[in-house]
């Protein structure tokens, strides 16, 4: 798919990886509605994307609210259309014992990646279904290929939303409308700060991965619908690991194990 004059929807806009996915598909030439609890840092990343000449429209809303899910699907409709791509990478949570985790928490995680990007995707469905094209992008965390300890509910969310893409993948073959999956490693985001403790639960395995860019991420996502791929992991090192996981799990699941984080 082609991305100029594409509308594209990106959630989890106002920093890190969607903010960075929303400027580089302007780039391309996208129509970018950015999506964020944040309405003022969404404003400075459109302004950023205007004064370059791109187009960009800013739609706050928590997306861990149904309701309010319903309501921007109907104003993006209204103002732009149904849009051609949707990219769910909205996602908050600390890493934390399932025991340790406070209930408000564990709805939020649950929240944001998951239910967010399951009720979003159903309100764009129908309109995509009916014109026969579009893309879901879903932005996952290597956590969903190899869960670590002492981060459950984050875990469990995050393969939550994998499972939803494969799921969506096979619902919606032969529509024209695809599924893709992406997966990077560490991210230089704010993730960590915004998250004190989560960094240092990263299993000694896994600090072998290189940690990219923002910036790495949305080429990435990028490249997933220009070339319409179903999954991107990277970088080589993760793939790595998830064949790892896959062809020895018991060997695998050891070794996060005996170099992750205990009690």
């Amino acid at each position: 798919m082609r991305l100029a004059g594409k509308t594209v929807v990106v959630t989890g806009a106002s920093q890190g990886i969607g903010a960075a996915t929303a400027l580089t598909l302007a780039g391309r030439g996208s129509v970018v509605v950015l999506v964020a609890r944040s309405g003022e840092a969404l404003d400075e990343h459109v302004e950023r994307i205007r004064a370059t000449g791109g187009r960009a429209l800013a739609v706050p809303a928590d997306l861990a609210d149904v309701d309010q899910i319903h309501a921007l699907a109907e104003r993006v409709i209204a103002e732009v259309g149904v849009p051609d791509v949707l990219v769910n990478n909205a996602g908050v949570g600390r890493w934390l014992f399932l025991d340790d985790t406070p209930t408000p928490e564990l709805a939020g995680m649950i929240a944001l990646p998951f239910t967010a990007a399951l009720h979003l995707t159903r309100e764009f469905l129908p309109g995509m279904r009916a014109r026969g094209t579009g893309r879901v992008v879903n932005v996952n965390s290597p956590v969903s290929r190899l869960p670590i300890p002492g981060a459950t509910g984050y875990a469990a969310a995050r393969y939550a939303l994998r499972g939803l893409t494969a799921a969506l993948r096979l619902d919606l073959r032969g529509t024209g409308i695809g599924v893709s999956e992406v997966v990077p490693g560490k991210v230089s985001s704010r993730y960590f700060v915004n998250n004190p403790g989560a960094e240092a639960r990263i299993p000694a395995l896994a600090r072998v991965i290189p940690t990219v860019t923002p910036q790495d991420v949305a080429a990435r996502i990028a490249e997933a619908v220009e070339r319409e791929r179903d999954e991107v992991v990277f970088p080589w090192q993760l793939r790595a690991f998830d064949l790892a996981g896959r062809l020895f799990p018991g060997l695998t699941g050891y070794l996060t194990w005996r170099t992750g984080t205990h009690r």
